[in-house]
């Protein structure tokens, strides 16, 4: 990956110095109502139209569903969009699974949808498996935006993405080849198999290989450790087991990166392995620091869940409606463009290494 420019540091510096301290607000019990098949959200009789100058409404309702509840990561990100709220005089709060399953969300999806929320905001374990909850909600007037991982087009208003997919999976690859001189056989360990953002960032990362710069690398495995850090831990035991001339690994999951960068730390593979990929600075600043790690990426996460519930409470006042070229306001964030499909970028990553890492503190 090409570094970010020294500005772009500086200012993703400024928003996050604050530490990791917020704790992961409770989530509700889990309702009885199971997910059925759901018609297509109602057509109205004309258009929504969008009003910029539409005040935000007072005592907005905003639900965070993350893919997992105990991600720290997510965790991060879900308690600056509850911070956020309150800035709108809103409310916000954090309910989930503290599994990543597939269809581990729909039960929380269909109380938030009882519960009468102004909007429900999903990282997706898997993007049709919570579509038809979602078209149930949409129906009763829920705005539905998905953030980190996408849901169905057609499930949801907008999408909160972290970076360009593509930029992502091609920077990763890149970010690898320098350091491993574009020569060897390299794994990826993945979250869940059917992670939107994963399978997406992957399907460019394979692209990228096939260009003549890397002839000399070999993708051998795609291993999944499920967003679990055992279970992640595992899986780099085991492919680096079974395949000893690996030269590289690539793990885009916050989770992941640290379970194998501790298995690496501690084993006769440090040093002789290099791992990269999505990682949070505090998680990561001791394997930079004892050189389990040169470098690896991310954005800032509390920016994203800003973003998040600043986009939720614009769709819900009617400034925006998720069409392409729409503008709004993201508090300190600024100005915000709404691209393809109702996608929103939030910018480009950042790369991590011994020279800038004790900058950052989240």
């Amino acid at each position: 990956m090409t570094p970010t420019p020294w500005r772009f540091a500086t200012a993703f510096l400024a928003s996050s110095v604050l530490a990791l301290g917020l704790a992961a607000c409770g989530g509700t019990t889990k309702g009885s109502a199971q997910a059925s098949a759901a018609p297509a959200r109602p057509a109205a009789s004309s258009p929504a139209k969008a009003d910029p100058n539409a005040p935000l409404k007072q005592g907005l309702k905003l639900a965070f569903l993350p893919k997992q509840i105990n991600n720290p990561y997510l965790t991060l990100l879900d308690n600056a969009g509850i911070e956020a709220a309150k800035e709108f005089a809103g409310t916000a709060k954090e309910v989930g699974p503290s599994d990543a399953s597939a269809s581990s969300q729909i039960s929380y999806i269909n109380t938030l949808t009882q519960q009468g929320q102004d909007a429900i905001l999903i990282s997706a374990n898997d993007a049709n498996a919570v579509c038809g909850p979602l078209k149930q909600a949409m129906g009763k007037g829920i705005k539905i935006v998905a953030y980190d991982s996408d849901a169905a087009k057609d499930c949801r208003d907008l999408f909160i993405n972290q970076a360009a997919s593509e930029e992502v999976g091609r920077s990763q690859v890149k970010l690898l080849a320098d350091l491993i001189g574009h020569k060897g056989d390299i794994a990826i360990l993945s979250a869940t198999a059917n992670a939107t953002n994963q399978n997406t960032w992957i399907g460019f990362m394979k692209d990228e290989l096939t260009k003549p710069e890397y002839k000399d690398m070999k993708l051998v495995k795609v291993a999944y450790g499920d967003d679990d850090d055992q279970k992640s831990f595992q899986q780099t035991q085991g492919l680096l087991q079974a395949y000893p001339d690996l030269k590289g690994i690539i793990s885009p999951t916050t989770v992941g990166i640290s379970a194998a960068a501790r298995y690496i730390s501690g084993s006769k593979y440090k040093g002789r392995v290099v791992l990269t990929g999505l990682g949070t600075p505090n998680q990561m600043r001791q394997f930079v620091k004892d050189g389990t790690v040169r470098k690896f990426a991310l954005w800032n996460p509390k920016d994203l869940g800003y973003l998040a519930a600043y986009a939720a409470a614009a769709l819900s006042s009617g400034r925006i409606t998720g069409a392409e070229g729409e503008t709004f306001t993201a508090g300190r964030l600024g100005e915000k463009t709404i691209g393809e499909d109702g996608e929103i970028i939030l910018g480009p990553p950042f790369t991590f290494e011994a020279s800038n890492i004790d900058q950052f503190d989240f």
